[in-house]
């Protein structure tokens, strides 16, 4: 087993990540871990844009209300002021970084603002509609020049290493962690003074998901596994508009065109928005959803229509440019063909619970982005939250992980990684089995409408194929594939808890047949590292 040390520890290479590996260059060495290629991010593909109040006749205050309002009670307001309050700064660090955000038709000052469901006012900086790839180019073209930040590919993380589980004598802290070399299977361990979890969200816990392949809720169920809280994981985010395609894999319609004018209509050209929200089709993405799952299940129709048909291909080719050429590639021209949408699994607006600086109930382990609930979401991600999340949260991470660079590593000697009595295996297809196994049930019964009884048969096969996956992980050799199954059966239990635990509807939480008027307190899930489901 190869051993390398590092000052800072970064897993995940999207918008969080690299926020805070600018931040922490200033102070030491640090090493970021991608687990495929460092430019393969959930953060790549956010179409929409990041909000950030820009025009003189918008308010932080009016952010902060619909970012609250959004949150259906639960997210924490204090929370919310200072992610919103440090925005534009972010925004101008991204700007000196050379980012290009589209400017008003005519105008050199003057930013193109979209509006999105939820909003008051127009404030959804973008480039074009593929704003999440252009920060992402920026940041990475800032992180090459960098002589401390040192860049590790197609490595997966396995598990914390903690002081408490090498059982020092010493108060339990974060020391780095074990990854395994997907392209020779060996492991890796990496020494840190603070390391920080930045893996992004788990949207391939369902089969239907708007996210990459990458999303497997890795961080999240390392950090239940190190015997860290989670937070609020019943409030799963489902996109409203999917591409509802037999050849598009995860293709996002993005929020912004219901906010430049598309309306939802069912297969027959009805609308059918205003029956549920008076916003109609600009309604938050929890009602949004729900209204589409219902009317699609009450007309048996395994689609909806998302019609913009009303703008010019001129328009439409300017404001969309990636989305109108990848439409036409499905032989789909959204100026005079409405698109086929469905929801999908899109963000988890709970995660390790953390504080706007990152910082986790274990020293030394910080988390931001996705992976985290810093409480500014609460039960339903206001649009283009998520960016600018990310990136502040990030930065603020950076700045206080610095503060760890005097703590002495140099005596801890990390244990070898022992595979024990555990062979090579010639069953694979039972992984790919409980892949899909998992990912069905969860579709199936901890989707966008659940019930009691759903979430309690969901239990019971999650229950007996975490065993299941447990036993195989101690029998055999570890890959990529197992290490993923393992997470996202992990995480799908958390959500299952969590849900079960919510008795009453909210937000992203819709329980059908639910009476409970209990107020609304946040539900958390910490456990005995390796505790059984029960």
């Amino acid at each position: 087993m190869k051993t390398i040390t590092c000052d800072f520890l970064i897993i995940g290479s999207g918008l969080a990540g690299l926020s805070s590996a600018l931040e922490l260059s200033k102070f030491g060495k640090v090493t970021v871990v991608s687990k495929v290629s460092s430019e393969e991010c959930n953060s790549l593909y956010a179409q929409g844009g990041i909000a950030c109040v820009m025009d003189e006749n918008d308010t932080l205050e009016n952010h902060i209300i619909d970012t609250i309002n959004s949150g259906c009670g639960l997210s924490q307001k204090e929370i919310v002021e200072e992610i919103i309050s440090k925005g534009q700064e972010r925004i101008s660090s991204l700007v000196e970084l050379g980012l290009k955000f589209d400017l008003r038709e005519g105008k050199e000052t003057e930013y193109d603002l979209g509006k999105e469901g939820g909003h008051s006012n127009r404030r959804i900086l973008h480039v074009g509609d593929t704003t999440g790839k252009a920060i992402m180019k920026t940041l990475n073209d800032a992180i090459i020049k960098e002589q401390n930040i040192t860049i590790l590919q197609n490595l997966m993380a396995i598990d914390l290493i903690t002081t408490s589980w090498m059982k020092l004598n010493c108060s339990n802290r974060c020391v780095g962690a074990y990854f395994l070399n997907k392209e020779n299977n060996e492991i890796l361990a990496i020494k840190s003074k603070s390391t920080l979890l930045a893996t992004g969200g788990l949207g391939k816990v369902y089969p239907y998901t708007s996210n990459p392949d990458i999303a497997t809720g890795d961080g999240i169920a390392i950090a239940w596994r190190a015997g860290l809280p989670i937070r609020n994981m019943e409030f799963i985010q489902f996109h409203p508009t999917c591409l509802y395609h037999p050849d598009a894999k995860s293709f996002l319609i993005s929020e912004a065109v219901r906010g430049e004018g598309g309306k939802l209509v069912d297969i027959r050209g009805n609308t059918f928005m205003q029956k549920f929200d008076s916003r109609e089709s600009l309604a938050t993405r929890d009602i949004t959803a729900r209204a589409i799952d219902t009317i699609m299940k009450k007309n048996g129709d395994p689609y909806v229509y998302l019609d913009i048909t009303h703008k010019s291909e001129d328009f439409l080719q300017t404001r969309f440019p990636n989305l109108f050429n990848a439409c036409l590639k499905y032989g789909i021209n959204m100026a005079t063909q409405p698109i086929p949408v469905v929801p999908a699994a899109h963000y988890s607006c709970g995660g390790i619970i953390t504080n706007v600086k990152g910082e986790t109930s274990l020293t030394g382990l910080y988390a931001a982005g996705e992976v985290a609930s810093t409480g500014i979401h609460g039960a339903n991600r206001l649009a283009s939250n998520s960016l600018l999340e990310a990136i502040v949260c990030g930065y603020e991470s950076g700045k206080e992980m610095c503060k760890n660079i005097t703590f002495n590593i140099d005596n801890i000697n990390l244990p070898k990684w022992e595979s024990g009595v555990a062979i090579s295996s010639d069953e694979e297809i039972v992984v790919e089995h409980n892949w899909n196994e998992v990912r069905s049930c969860m579709w199936d019964y901890v989707g966008i409408v659940r019930t009691k009884k759903r979430l309690k048969r969901a239990k019971s096969r999650i229950g007996n194929l975490r065993k299941e996956i447990d036993q195989y992980y101690q029998d055999y050799y570890i890959t990529s594939d197992l290490l993923e199954l393992r997470n996202i059966t992990d995480v799908a239990e958390i959500i299952i808890r969590s849900a079960l635990i919510r008795n009453k509807s909210v937000g992203l939480h819709y329980m059908e047949n639910c009476s409970d008027t209990t107020k609304n307190v946040d539900t958390i899930i910490q456990d005995i590292p390796g505790i059984s489901f029960k």
